[in-house]
């Protein structure tokens, strides 16, 4: 089983949780940002890690913004709050 490294690119799945917090962070914003949902699929960067699949990430949002996902594991396609690796092409 491949373990993630810091500088990793993996797909995180946001939770409903963590698209309520991105929207309270972003005070309403609509200008610059797109709405963050449960279920959304973004890019994010392995940022720390502590053994086995747990890591932190920062989640590249879609506008100008990040999202700290903190001890979030690996997972299955679409399954939020975890990640997966990106699949090849």
């Amino acid at each position: 089983m491949q373990q993630p490294t810091i500088g990793r690119i993996v797909h995180y799945t946001l939770s409903e949780h963590d698209a309520d917090a991105i929207e309270a962070r972003r005070g309403g914003a609509r200008g610059v940002n797109n709405k963050a949902e449960a279920g959304q699929t973004y890019p994010a960067i392995v940022v720390r890690t502590f053994g086995g699949d747990a890591a932190n990430l920062q989640v590249l949002l879609d506008g100008p913004d990040t999202y700290w996902a903190t001890s979030r594991g690996e997972g299955e396609p679409g399954e939020q709050g975890r990640w997966i690796w990106p699949p090849r092409v």
